[in-house]
């Protein structure tokens, strides 16, 4: 661990472990297997990377997407490490040239695809190269009761039954106890220390909110608190992003569209823009965002209801990596819940899977719909326990205000029953505000007793009502009815007068009031910042380079308050090692002397 320490502080400049980081490093150094669980951004790849440069050997690294891949790789060689990826974009002869340094030992870590490494012609290779380790990222990929299951994850456990003396560490930001059970059993790994450094990313704020007018709501975000910073923004559909995008631009933003609908190589460019640019926005669907290192995101915005809370924490786990304040922003309404149900519904999924995304999109519906503390209902998901108040997400800053909505749901209620329960929630609203519209009368629902009985609410108004009885379970999306809504057994009671229901009063305010600015350094000098920024932008465009990789905002914000001016005052700055202090020591200090020079000459 002496070693270990060494490195950590020399190759990746910081000074000390964080959290769970050495026992875990320790584990795997002394031949153990480990499954680990651990916040996004909380240091899960320094985990396995150490562990590989310190074993005798190359460390396999499992990862699902290419990007990720190729992002680590380019951050380990900025470090002196000697990393390699092989995937389906290199050429056959470097692809080759990879495989033969794998074999000569030159390598500590190569990272690589779980279909490419279950071919044969792989496992064969490997069989004749030294291994340090198998890490298995993303591990949650394994499960089916996991937010992102992938079928070749499933036959990984070979690799105990080919190289049982190699040990193996499987790390994931997203799985409750149900997922890590499986994930154990599946992976064959019920032997394996389990490492829960917790879920909870107390500097981001989640906010959610009920869609009204979603383009003007999220530019009145973006212009009162966001300009200029960098963030995702995540929508259902292909369209959506490509309209979204258009429109931020059209708004003087840098909006870039990332869908599977987009070819190889424009995907590519738009990730490298918002990687190495700044304050560009990626607006996308799920496909973007897993293993993207970017480390300041500043938001992640939700234009519609992610499918899962799992979903949910992996998107917005995007945002605030490098541990500065960030948002989790939201809006979603009723017609989220019906297209969800319709898409589950309409599945090739056996009816074991979509009982299981049923519960899951019912639990993401519930944590839209709390009063209370949301990281507290988030982290209780994930079996963690938390205070009751957090005082960093919207209810905790403003709690939420409720009305006694007994008769509202009443009337509700009754509606989707004496119409036959055969309607969405859309034309029960206006029979309820007594509109003779083509469809009321062609059914007609001009005569039923619950014709125009709830004037007292308007249209958002009784839209909240439905989403909220369909989140509490009064009322559930039949989609053999194409949205239709039905009563639950939950109902009865309500519609006898036996039972009351709060609703939550729906916030029509566009900016809740904001928890002061979570930063790790005050910096007071933004001017010697400004330049160390440019420099370090000149460096990653000469390298073609995500600026990012060079430095991290923090660690140059930690320059300007310690002002280092030699070689050994830098190496104190968090994120400064040896081999970076010997790339770009000298430049940076150079900037930093000309500065101070500069603010004590003449006027």
């Amino acid at each position: 661990m002496d070693q270990a320490l060494k490195t950590l502080q020399d190759k990746f400049g910081y000074r000390e472990f964080r959290d769970a980081q050495q026992d875990i490093i320790e584990e795997i150094l002394a031949g153990n297997d480990a499954l680990v669980l651990m916040p996004t951004g909380g240091g899960k790849s320094l985990c396995y990377q150490i562990p590989a440069m310190l074993r005798p050997g190359t460390g396999i690294i499992i990862s699902p997407l290419i990007a990720l891949m190729q992002d680590q790789v380019s951050a380990l060689l900025q470090l002196g490490i000697r990393a390699a990826y092989l995937n389906s974009t290199l050429p056959v002869q470097t692809a080759q040239e990879t495989e033969q340094g794998l074999l000569n030992n030159e390598m500590d870590l190569l990272y690589i695809a779980p279909e490419r490494l279950l071919q044969e012609r792989t496992l064969a290779l490997l069989q004749r190269t030294q291994l340090a380790l198998f890490a298995i990222d993303e591990a949650h990929c394994v499960s089916q009761w996991g937010h992102d299951f992938r079928k070749d994850y499933l036959a990984l456990d070979q690799l105990h039954q080919r190289f049982p003396s190699v040990p193996r560490i499987a790390l994931t930001a997203t799985a409750d106890e149900r997922t890590r059970a499986e994930i154990r059993q599946r992976l064959g790994l019920m032997q394996a220390k389990v490492f829960i450094s917790g879920f909870n990313r107390p500097n981001i704020q989640y906010r959610i909110s009920t869609r009204l007018q979603e383009r003007r709501q999220l530019l009145h975000y973006l212009e009162t608190e966001r300009q200029g910073d960098a963030g995702i923004v995540y929508c259902l559909s292909r369209k959506k992003t490509e309209t979204i995008a258009g429109w931020l631009n059209e708004q003087g933003r840098t909006a870039l569209p990332y869908h599977a609908g987009l070819s190889a190589s424009m995907r590519n460019r738009h990730q490298q823009r918002f990687l190495q640019e700044e304050g560009v926005i990626i607006v996308a669907t799920i496909a973007f965002g897993m293993g993207i290192d970017k480390p300041d995101v500043r938001f992640v915005a939700h234009m519609d209801l992610p499918k899962s809370i799992e979903a949910y924490y992996q998107e917005t786990g995007r945002a605030g990596r490098d541990g500065e304040e960030a948002d989790a922003w939201m809006i979603y309404g009723l017609e989220d819940v019906v297209k969800l149900r319709l898409m589950l519904e309409q599945s090739d999924a056996d009816e074991d899977h979509k009982w299981i995304e049923r519960y899951k999109l019912e639990s993401m519906l519930g944590l839209c719909e709390i009063t209370s503390c949301r990281r507290q209902a988030l982290l209780q998901y994930f079996g963690e326990e938390s205070p009751a108040s957090c005082g960093n997400c919207d209810t905790c800053l403003r709690p939420v205000a409720t009305w006694d909505g007994t008769t509202a749901a009443r009337k509700a209620l009754s509606c989707v029953y004496r119409s036959g329960q055969r309607f969405g929630a859309r034309h029960l609203i206006d029979i309820l505000l007594g509109k003779e519209n083509e469809k009321v009368k062609k059914f007609n629902h001009q005569r039923l007793s619950t014709f125009g009985i709830g004037e007292e609410l308007d249209m958002q108004q009784w839209r909240s009502v439905f989403r909220q009885l369909i989140a509490r379970r009064f009322l559930t999306v039949d989609m053999k009815g194409y949205g239709s809504l039905r009563l639950t057994d939950r109902s009865k009671p309500l519609l006898q007068g036996e039972a009351q229901v709060f609703l939550r009063e729906d916030d029509r305010i566009k900016k809740p009031p904001r928890k002061q600015r979570i930063t790790t350094e005050q910096v007071d000098d933004t001017e010697l910042l400004e330049k160390l920024k440019a420099r370090r932008k000149q460096i990653a465009v000469e390298q073609g380079l995500p600026p990012y990789v060079i430095f991290h905002d923090s660690t140059l914000a930690e320059m300007v308050q310690q002002l280092p001016g030699n070689p050994e005052q830098l190496l104190q700055v968090s994120g400064v090692g040896l081999t970076k202090l010997e790339q770009y020591g000298e430049t940076f200090l150079a900037v930093i002397s000309s500065h101070i020079r500069a603010g004590t000459g003449p006027e």
